[in-house]
């Protein structure tokens, strides 16, 4: 059985994920978008009871009638997704809030209905590996 750790940007939250993801997936919907002020979500998939916090408590928002984001309260980053009414004894981890961003690599794409257009070919756009040169 493996472990995966993480925790917050401040490090003021860390976490244990014991077991196999479900599912690892990139969220395109809005809800997502706008709570982590970003184009797409990694989340994956466990038992909720496969998740527990051993340092801090983060904060939640009722972001729906029944789901519920929660987060860091003093540096602001998105950990975990949790609604009971839809998907059942399941949490949400923020995949990119892993100390080890690889360690479960995505398997799909979700709610690509709600996808920015431009993310569709955002593999094509120029790539620089830090940043682009100086004019």
């Amino acid at each position: 059985m493996s472990t995966i750790t993480g925790g917050c940007h401040c490090g003021a939250i860390r976490y244990e994920v014991e077991g196999d993801a479900i599912v690892h997936a990139l969220c395109h919907c809005r809800d997502c978008r706008l709570h982590a002020g970003a184009p797409v979500v990694g989340w994956t998939m466990y038992p909720d009871n496969a998740v527990k916090v051993i340092k801090g408590e983060p904060k939640v928002y009722h972001s729906s009638e029944h789901g519920r984001r929660q987060f860091c309260g003093d540096c602001g980053t998105g950990l975990f997704y949790i609604n009971a009414s839809m998907l059942p004894g399941i949490i949400d981890v923020q995949s990119a809030t892993y100390d080890d961003p690889e360690a479960v690599p995505a398997t799909m794409q979700i709610q690509v209905a709600e996808r920015l257009r431009w993310m569709e070919h955002a593999h094509e756009l120029p790539a620089f590996d830090r940043y682009p040169p100086q004019p």
